[in-house]
């Protein structure tokens, strides 16, 4: 089902972790800075809308094994286009704007026993609203901006003893997420992940130190030799290098007979991809950006970057390598909590991609800072870098698609350094 509305709105996507930081999946909602919903007569029409860019962008099929959450009003509960929705990748969050008569207490019941998981968003306590709905649902969202930990306790406290799940909404910062978890949530929405504290001077540690080593060798294009022998000094790099190469992505069909074989296999322009990701990768972790919040923001910025300059310039895969390695080291500060002059001091980058990343100067710059209004929600500044690029086929629509065909990307192929469809 196609809607024109959509050619008018963006896709924003907020994070939902749990207790381990590890993805749960995303709050989809639609913005839009002009008039798309302007001929849509309620709330209902823009939740029509939500499933209908659900299906047309192939948000299933994108999100892999995570759930989309989904809001949705007491009026829409009742329309059948909720049940073209797969009940076992969708959340459908509730808002409690009114006392929910008997017609939609049944409604979820129906829903419930065709395996829909129902959340109610927007808890602010017991009343006439949300009593008759706690033992429908499976989830119960509070958003905890501006509220002390008391309150967070009177809030969740009387919840702890129903079987369902704590969801603190907005968790902007580390100090948010702590208060809550402290107060019983088991599941938190925001983009504190993304937000630590950045201090100048701060030691890296000696695997960070070596993966740094070895990120300037493979962009200086150095011999294989001297990569094989920096890898060889540390054994967990050299596991994880024999289990990507080895993985059934690649299609192996002989076994690797060395580092050095290893490294040909996996070639140059995925080596680098695959340090750098390292890199941001917490420590005693695998990286799988599709576990792991932050690397999800960097591949997912890493890939739409590489998809947009490929659709300008098509011919041009020097620049669309340069474009993925932009959106991976724009998150670079926030996993290694260095500004980012000092890691333009230990990284040696191309001129192209440190101008991008300093300034926002060239296609790549323009790129980023398009991508960075995207992750913002700042539908202004995403509509006057559009602007600039009329008649090229670079619209909404395309920032969208582009969203959805990273994550189906990354959820796809779950070994980070895979080559681009």
């Amino acid at each position: 089902m196609s809607d024109p509305a959509l050619d008018d709105t963006y896709l924003s996507r907020h994070p939902v972790l749990d207790l381990q930081h590890e993805l749960f999946g995303y709050e989809l909602r639609l913005q839009t800075s002009g008039d798309a919903l302007s001929v849509r007569k309620d709330k209902e029409d823009a939740a029509l809308l939500i499933c209908s860019a659900y299906a047309e962008l192939g948000i299933r099929r994108a999100l892999g094994r995570k759930r989309a959450f989904l809001r949705i009003d007491q009026g829409f509960l009742h329309d059948d286009a909720i049940e073209a929705l797969p009940a076992d990748c969708v959340v459908l969050q509730i808002a409690p704007d009114r006392v929910p008569d008997a017609t939609t207490l049944e409604r979820c019941r129906a829903l419930r026993d065709r395996r829909y998981s129902l959340a109610l968003a927007d808890y602010t306590g017991l009343d006439e609203r949300s009593a008759p709905l706690l033992t429908m649902v499976d989830l119960i969202g509070i958003d905890i901006r501006d509220r002390s930990t008391q309150q967070l306790l009177a809030l969740a406290g009387p919840l702890k003893h129903l079987p369902l799940k704590l969801l603190a909404q907005r968790v902007e910062t580390q100090e948010a997420f702590t208060r809550s978890r402290d107060a019983g949530f088991q599941l938190f929405q925001g983009n504190y992940f993304a937000h630590p504290e950045v201090v100048s001077g701060r030691r890296l540690s000696a695997s960070q130190t070596t993966l740094i080593e070895l990120i300037n060798l493979a962009n200086r294009d150095a011999d294989t030799v001297k990569l094989e022998e920096g890898i060889k000094h540390d054994a967990a790099l050299t596991v994880n290098l024999l289990s990507i190469v080895n993985s059934v992505g690649f299609g192996m069909t002989r076994r690797i007979s060395s580092l050095r074989h290893a490294i040909t296999i996996l070639g140059r322009r995925q080596l680098q991809r695959w340090l750098q990701l390292l890199l941001m990768t917490p420590a005693g972790k695998a990286p799988d950006p599709s576990r792991i919040p932050l690397l999800q923001v960097a591949a997912l910025r890493g890939r739409m970057l590489e998809l947009l300059v490929g659709h300008l310039r098509p011919r041009d895969a020097t620049l669309a390598g340069q474009a993925f390695i932009t959106g991976i080291m724009s998150m670079m500060p926030a996993a290694l909590g260095l500004p980012m002059d000092e890691i333009f001091e230990q990284i040696a980058l191309e001129h192209e991609i440190i101008a991008a990343l300093q300034s926002y100067q060239g296609i790549l710059g323009k790129m980023l800072a398009l991508i960075e209004c995207y992750d913002a929600e700042d539908i202004h500044g995403c509509d006057e870098i559009l602007a600039g690029f009329l008649g090229t086929g670079l619209d909404r629509h395309m920032l969208n698609t582009c969203l959805t065909d990273s994550l189906r990307w990354i959820n796809g192929n779950n070994e980070i350094d895979q080559p681009p469809d």
